[in-house]
């Protein structure tokens, strides 16, 4: 294969890059190719193969990826890789501008073909670009090696997005909606909790959509129904639903959110604005009566709920008062948890052709101010924590030192939300312990394990 005796394990190794969501079709991506013979490494100066899974849903996604696939290039020359392949939404976008810019590549595999990829390199096909329209939606059957950690892991429910925000490449790289039925999607995360999986997180491009596609033998709303499967999977602890598109929010769902003893209360619910002027530029489909009503129903009908959101600042338009506005909705709304962007005017978007752009300086600007209010809001929602025993699922040693574990409560994300700092007691990985919280931080909090009898050990280190 390119140079190399097939008769020999070939050995692979694959980055991916950006979202959760891409880094499932990462995990399959693998688990084909280990299916087909090949070895996975984690030194990709020992990989015959090396696959790089990209992201390109905005400017800095793209030159990020660009930089990764540069920077392994040189193993054609200077190691033992002989075929190197970009994968993913980088690929889709740009397959056919970048063989001529990259000819070091040997393949650029888009978001509906990575699933052939191990085939593509048993049968070496002359044509370097395989880029087709998106319809590909792997299923229980699928072949995955799971990268992240043996007691956490990302069920995706569903492929592609159907919304038409005015800012957005996805529906470009992704295709349309394209829902798992339910009974895969269970078979799966039963699957997944037999090889020790605690901490269940439901993603997806739309994921308030999921089911809209399928008939309605499934359930209305299909998302609920879902829910309430996954919930009696009695090895699972936590499920927790990320990228919850505000347009459709039935107090259905929210009831099942609210009773389901598995699903953590947390939702990730970007809404992006709070200007009604705004949000029409976006193509949101939610105004700002709708947010806030949103976010109030949320509230009440699901107790203890944590929210985390995310902001675009300095979208074509957006005037000082518009953004004042957004300001003051964060501080009323008190967020636990919030991401910002500045806008990206992405080629091939509407909104990159809208009128009213904004000075980049004025931007980081306002993402500047825009954090500085809710670093107050996240300190003293963390201060609030200080003293209560908080379950927490632990992760390991600290990434600082093997001194501390680490560890996250139901209401942190993975890789989003900060973490739990264990600074005494010992846990395995995996497992899910109390922890009295002593410390908070901007970020991060800090505690120490309890026992079941209420007694704690003795504090080894302190942060």
């Amino acid at each position: 294969m390119g140079g190399t005796d097939d008769s020999v394990t070939q050995k692979v190794h694959l980055v991916s890059l950006g979202c959760p969501k891409n880094l499932v079709d990462s995990e399959v991506t693998l688990g084909g190719l280990v299916a087909e013979g090949f070895r996975p490494v984690d030194d990709p100066a020992e990989a015959d193969v090396i696959v790089v899974n990209t992201c390109s849903f905005i400017s800095a996604a793209t030159e990020e990826s660009i930089d990764t696939v540069l920077a392994l290039a040189r193993e054609k020359t200077e190691g033992r890789c002989r075929t190197l392949i970009v994968a993913g939404c980088m690929a889709q976008r740009y397959g056919t501008e970048l063989e001529r810019e990259l000819p070091e590549v040997d393949y650029f595999v888009g978001t509906g073909e990575f699933h052939r990829i191990a085939r593509m390199l048993k049968e070496r096909p002359v044509r370097k670009v395989q880029v087709g329209p998106p319809r590909y939606l792997p299923d229980e059957q699928s072949p995955r090696v799971r990268s992240n950690s043996s007691f956490s892991a990302y069920l995706k429910v569903s492929e592609g997005c159907s919304q038409r925000c005015t800012f957005c490449v996805i529906p470009g790289l992704r295709g349309p909606l394209r829902s798992r039925r339910i009974a895969s999607l269970v078979a799966e995360a039963e699957a997944l909790a037999r090889g020790g999986v605690v901490e269940l997180n439901v993603v997806s491009q739309d994921t308030n959509a999921y089911g809209m596609d399928l008939e309605p033998r499934e359930g209305r709303p299909p998302l609920a129904r879902l829910l309430r499967e996954l919930g009696g999977i009695e090895r699972l602890r936590w499920i927790r639903l990320l990228y919850m598109y505000p347009r459709r929010f039935p107090a259905t769902l929210m009831d099942v959110i609210a009773r389901e003893p598995r699903v953590v209360k947390y939702l990730d619910l970007p809404l992006q604005h709070i200007d009604g002027g705004v949000l029409r530029r976006m193509g949101r489909g939610v105004g700002e009566d709708r947010s806030r009503r949103l976010v109030a129903q949320l509230r009440e009908r699901i107790p203890g709920l944590v929210l985390r959101t995310t902001f675009m600042v300095g979208f074509p338009g957006e005037t000082e008062r518009a953004f004042q506005k957004l300001l003051d909705f964060v501080e009323e709304s008190r967020f636990e948890y919030l991401g910002v962007f500045a806008f990206s005017p992405e080629e091939g978007t509407p909104a990159a052709q809208l009128s009213g752009q904004v000075p980049e300086e004025e931007k980081q600007a306002r993402v500047r101010a825009l954090m500085e209010v809710q670093q107050r809001i996240s300190r003293t929602y963390h201060a609030g924590l200080v003293g209560t025993v908080q379950d927490v699922l632990v992760e390991g040693y600290a990434e600082e030192t093997d001194l501390l574990l680490q560890g996250r409560l139901a209401t942190q994300a993975p890789e989003v939300d900060g973490r739990v700092l264990i600074n005494a007691g010992n846990a395995a990985a995996g497992s899910i312990v109390p922890v009295r919280i002593d410390q908070a931080l901007d970020y991060d909090l800090v505690g120490h394990i309890v026992s079941s009898g209420g007694e704690s050990w003795t504090t080894t280190m302190s942060v």
